[in-house]
């Protein structure tokens, strides 16, 4: 079934998959997506890792200071913070109209640790902007990714845009894809960590500051500059918090050092009964609530496992960062 090439309907949200293949199929797919756009007197902004933002800005020429252009290595390397801080941003910042964005945060390059929260990130797009008037394109690479990853991008979107033409997706089924990747954290203390610090165990919100205390001590001792240390302890302030308060009333707090990652984890008997928790934009009226959404933005990788027994929350930060 071939999908229409006119604009689309009003209060519609698309959501391709962009298969390329090379750089001329890249460019012939979102360079008309970007100009149509920007004739039409639509917001246009790309989010894409930095040689292909580079590509784009030089294919736009004049056209590319009409554009937001976000470098998604950066903006995008923890994906759980894309959709509120990238995506959601831009939307929400042109509430009138249609919105263009092409996103693109899956690229060779991409780790096998990061894989299933980038594959969860693409599924969620569908609930989090259902009946908004936005189109999101997300190219993927279909000579340097895996059969596996393409798999999944038609998985997760409805619609497929390939150099042959546009139709829709007889894979779609984005909650498959966000069950697959909802995988068991393993525990480190059998092997994989490099240097572990005290494990603690809280039951009550007084037993917060000795966590994030050791936290700073932690973070202090692995070279982390004072700025990055502060996150560190926020991080950590915020996930034994929140086990505390919506974990079952307890939580086991980690930290260790591990592939020149600060990793801190939290285990408590909870389950998230929301998929999008910490992934949506709060509301300036809104008083609390901001915890999660306030870790992803500052993790360059948050990944979650949750079921019946208990939820783990389990944060990368970098140490050369």
């Amino acid at each position: 079934m071939t999908a229409s090439h006119t604009a689309p309907a009003t209060g519609a949200f698309i959501h391709p998959a962009v298969f390329y293949a090379t750089d001329r199929e890249y460019l012939a797919s979102l360079v008309p997506f970007i100009t149509d756009g920007l004739a039409a007197g639509q917001p246009v902004a790309v989010a894409v890792p930095g040689p292909r933002l580079d590509l784009l800005r030089t294919a736009l020429g004049d056209q590319a200071g009409d554009v937001t252009l976000i470098d998604m290595q950066d903006a995008g390397r923890n994906p759980g913070r894309i959709i509120a801080a990238v995506l959601r941003r831009f939307a929400d910042a042109h509430p009138e109209g249609h919105v263009r964005i092409i996103g693109e945060p899956i690229w060779p390059g991409r780790t096998e640790v990061e894989y299933p929260a980038c594959a969860q990130h693409e599924a969620l797009i569908n609930l989090a902007f259902a009946g908004r008037d936005v189109t999101i394109a997300c190219p993927y690479d279909t000579a340097r990714l895996s059969g596996e990853v393409i798999a999944d991008a038609r998985a997760t979107h409805p619609l497929l845009w390939e150099p042959d033409g546009r139709r829709t997706s007889a894979e779609y089924a984005p909650d498959v894809v966000v069950d697959r990747y909802n995988l068991p954290l393993d525990d480190r203390t059998d092997g994989g960590a490099e240097e572990f610090a005290e494990e603690f165990f809280v039951a009550v919100l007084d037993d917060v500051s000795p966590a994030r205390r050791q936290a700073a001590v932690f973070a202090r001792g692995l070279g982390l500059t004072d700025d990055r240390v502060a996150e560190v302890e926020l991080i950590v302030t915020e996930l034994v918090t929140n086990g505390v308060l919506h974990g079952g009333g307890a939580c086991r707090s980690r930290l260790w050092r591990e592939s020149g990652h600060l990793v801190c984890e939290v285990r408590d008997e909870g389950r998230f009964a929301d998929p999008l928790a910490g992934r949506r934009p709060a509301p300036l009226d809104q008083i609390g609530g901001r915890g999660l959404l306030m870790i992803h933005d500052l993790a360059d990788l948050v990944r979650v496992h949750t079921s019946d027994q208990g939820t783990t929350l389990r944060v990368l930060v970098r140490l050369d960062a």
